[in-house]
């Protein structure tokens, strides 16, 4: 099971199967689909010489030049489709729609033909980004796609029909039939559940696959089971790249650094094209950096040895290595800014103090301390408000039943330290968000009386690194399942139980999926022979895009005004 490969393949059945000179049109929503598997030099290896937008009306028309449509089915690209066909630009036309058309919509596309273009239409089911083999996302961020429709529990129905024709697409391209568990707790959870069974139902050819000893399994997971992980601060190159900077895409936004190199103000993340961060993707930031000045000096050595030329022998040798050698020249440049600028971001934010709580809320059960910790940083002018209002968050969600909550009194703080009213809002918003009573699992092991032991254990684990030593509630849930200890209570099948220890396990979180529970993902799939997990989920948060859709959204449930709080964070910082 591996998402990049699965879409990449439909790139190129679609590319080889238009022998000659072609164009190649996307959308919106396609574009961002295609540009994190594949480069336009890798498409232009395939005669595919040019990569526009359908909404481009100011093309050239090139009648000689055959033309690939990648298209999302959706009424407004349906309609572009169609001026276009009115007018074509190239050729021939051969249309590729990432998820299922209607019979509605072929016989419309039909009637505009007029010219005899459209020479082939097939559905290729690639509609999700792929980010990592065994980490993929529907991208729909808040505000352009709310989550939530009248109430906290149920789905925006335009959000409900995207999730559920991009979980399915998931499913064909992996070519998987699976039997489906849900929270269940989780209200939105299971009518996910329903009605991705029900489409299973009705197109069962689509889903005909060779049957498996042990049936996949889709497991429908709800962030509000826990709201901690969002929260941490990242340490592991990927993380950390989108919790400071954020990536969009597979690209990250430099333009707001000071003095950075023009060709530097945006730079392309990508694990095919880049084997250093294909290499150091989970490294923790010490690790990276050391493998960054090898790197620098691999670097100084390659141009040392061939500055020396003193042959043709030498020169030969000299041209062969030249790409290569401009290749690695790009990266280091590449990678030393943007380690440089994360260095930079967490002496100014303080970071390495801010995680250590962090961590220490996280893990372990020690109230009065991290009360004590807390205030101080609260009262510091060297931290952040935001980091101040996540620390808050974590105290609040960890001791909201303890004896002795001292919740109030930390608001009282940060009112005190010129924290903004609507930043302190988050703290309730949060608490209706994934309050105790609407998790679903014990999330801190604060019952019964083996608790302090269980947080002790958990807190020991990694710790070698006091900045790491958290694991997100999805380990311990994919490590019951994969036991097949995963109680049917909590964790019911939408058709019938089956003791079986599954092999695949694809996973969708609503409301968002973290590059940390990616790490723990591909953590397991390297080390435990056997077992396949792909995780995924409707958006990838960092701590702001998190904060700023429970902010959005639970603002109006709690009987906030209707107007829109501030967004959590600087907006260069939130992209996602």
């Amino acid at each position: 099971m591996d998402v990049v490969k699965a879409v990449q393949n439909y790139i190129y059945k679609m590319v080889n199967e238009v022998s000659g000179m072609k164009v190649l049109l996307l959308d919106n929503e396609t574009t961002p689909i295609i540009s994190n598997v594949m480069t336009q030099s890798a498409l232009l290896t395939h005669e595919t010489y040019l990569v526009d937008r359908i909404d481009n009306r100011k093309r050239d028309k090139m009648r000689h030049l055959r033309c690939i449509c990648f298209l999302r089915p959706t009424s407004e690209t349906i309609q572009l489709l169609v001026e276009e066909l009115r007018e074509p630009c190239y050729g021939d036309y051969y249309l590729y729609f990432s998820n299922t058309v209607k019979k509605s919509q072929i016989e419309r596309l039909a009637e505009v033909d007029e010219h005899e273009v459209v020479r082939e239409v097939q559905e290729y089911f690639a509609d999700y980004c792929a980010i990592n083999p065994d980490f993929y996302s529907l991208n729909l961020t808040y505000p352009q796609n709310p989550l939530y429709g009248e109430s906290p529990t149920s789905w925006d129905g335009r959000t409900f029909s995207r999730v559920l024709e991009g979980l399915l697409s998931v499913l064909l391209s992996l070519k998987k039939k699976p039997s489906i568990r849900y929270e269940k707790m989780s209200v939105m959870a299971k009518k996910l559940a329903q009605e991705i069974n029900y489409q299973i139902q009705q197109e069962g050819q689509l889903f005909d696959f060779r049957k498996t000893d042990t049936p996949p399994i889709l497991l429908i997971l709800d962030r509000r089971n826990d709201p901690v992980t969002p929260l941490l601060s990242q340490w592991t190159y990927q993380a950390m790249v989108h919790e400071l900077l954020g990536i969009q895409n597979g690209r990250v936004d430099l333009s707001d650094v000071p003095d950075i190199r023009a060709e530097l103000r945006e730079i392309v993340l990508s694990r095919d094209q880049d084997s250093f961060y294909k290499k150091n993707l989970y490294l923790n930031l010490g690790d990276l950096s050391a493998n960054i000045r090898s790197y620098v000096q691999e670097y100084q050595t390659r141009t040392q040895s061939n500055m020396n030329i003193d042959s043709i022998a030498d020169m030969k040798r000299f041209v062969e290595e030249y790409p290569e050698f401009r290749k690695l020249s790009g990266n280091v440049t590449k990678h030393v800014a943007l380690v440089g600028e994360l260095s930079r971001l967490v002496e100014k934010e303080k970071l390495l103090e801010v995680s250590e709580l962090e961590q220490s809320l996280a893990c372990y059960e020690q109230q009065q301390n991290d009360l004590k910790n807390l205030q101080r940083l609260i009262t510091s002018s060297h931290i952040s408000e935001n980091s101040k209002i996540r620390l808050v968050l974590l105290y609040a969600l960890r001791y909201e039943k303890a004896q002795n909550n001292a919740t109030k009194s930390l608001v009282e703080l940060l009112h005190h330290s010129g924290v903004s009213e609507q930043k302190i809002m988050l703290i309730d918003s949060m608490m209706e968000y994934a309050g105790a009573d609407k998790r679903q699992d014990d999330l801190f092991a604060n019952e019964g009386f083996l608790a302090s032991a269980k947080s002790a254990l958990r807190g020991l684990r990694g710790a070698e690194n006091v900045y790491t030593m958290h694991a997100p509630h999805l380990a311990q849930t994919l490590e019951l399942m994969i036991k097949g200890k995963l109680k049917d209570t909590s964790y019911p099948f939408l058709d019938g139980v089956t003791r079986d220890r599954p092999q695949d396990i694809i996973i969708f979180m609503i409301g968002g999926a973290t590059y940390e529970e990616a790490k723990y993902v591909a953590e397991l799939n390297a080390s435990t022979p056997g077992i396949r997990v792909v995780l995924g989920g409707t958006t990838v948060h960092n701590s702001a895009s998190f904060l700023n859709e429970v902010q959005e959204a639970f603002h109006r449930f709690s009987g906030g005004s209707s107007s829109r709080p501030p967004r959590f964070g600087q907006q260069s910082r939130t992209r996602v």
